[in-house]
């Protein structure tokens, strides 16, 4: 997926009630700039830390700036939660997704479940496959782990997954671990002990797991390979 533009760099000043942040660009300019990631961002938002935006003229925005990259050490990592789900549909149209293959329709954001909307719904010869993905930004050594916070909405995702599975279809939690620098995944017990129980419960039910890395630039971001999952 390649971004829409120059991404403009900076210095992050410090995130501000969730879906702000300070930014002091390399021109020297501060700027706020919206940040559309409801996690903890629990190790991209240590302030000093190197920055990407996306500018955006549109009038009707409040905010002409968004963060797009976080500088961790030598590796990029992709912050903007609505960035994934292009990423994954459009690895899965090229085929470089091997377990997801052999599906020529792809559909976005398609009612299912209590009141929710499935990521990506993907239907063909074999049936249909609800893939649910999750922007992976958190890591220790060099594990990536999901969830940086408690979450429920998580937890809902899960479950409506396995009910689709109970009703014959595939349902996939995709764990899309947007930084370079992760060899593995796996949940973050000790961050939400709930959520890692439950995905040991639905993947025993059939709920298939997938993870891959993303590498980014300041160009694109590009799935680069799959991870093992340590449950």
């Amino acid at each position: 997926m390649r971004f829409p533009g120059k991404l403009t760099r900076g210095r992050l000043v410090e995130r501000r009630m969730r879906f702000l942040a300070d930014v002091i660009l390399d021109t020297g300019e501060r700027v706020v700039a919206h940040v559309p990631n409801t996690g903890s961002m629990k190790s991209t938002r240590e302030p000093g830390s190197p920055v990407a935006l996306s500018h955006h003229d549109d009038p009707k925005r409040k905010l002409e700036w968004t963060l797009e990259l976080v500088r961790v050490g030598k590796c990029w990592v992709g912050v903007n939660t609505a960035r994934p789900n292009h990423i994954v549909e459009e690895a899965i149209t090229a085929g470089r997704i091997g377990p997801l293959r052999g599906y020529p329709e792809i559909r976005r954001e398609v009612k299912y479940g209590e009141r929710s909307r499935v990521d990506l719904l993907l239907e063909g010869r074999q049936g249909s496959c609800y893939v649910e993905v999750k922007n992976v930004t958190y890591r220790e050594g060099r594990r990536g782990l999901f969830p940086d916070a408690v979450t429920e909405r998580g937890a809902k995702h899960l479950r409506e997954l396995r009910e689709m599975v109970r009703r014959g279809h595939r349902g996939v939690i995709f764990f899309l671990v947007n930084r370079g620098d992760c060899g593995s995944f796996g949940p973050a017990r000790e961050i939400d002990p709930r959520y890692g129980e439950l995905l040991d419960q639905v993947t025993a039910e059939g709920v298939e797991a997938l993870a891959y890395r993303v590498k980014n630039t300041l160009r694109e971001s590009v799935i680069d390979r799959k991870l093992e999952i340590v449950l």
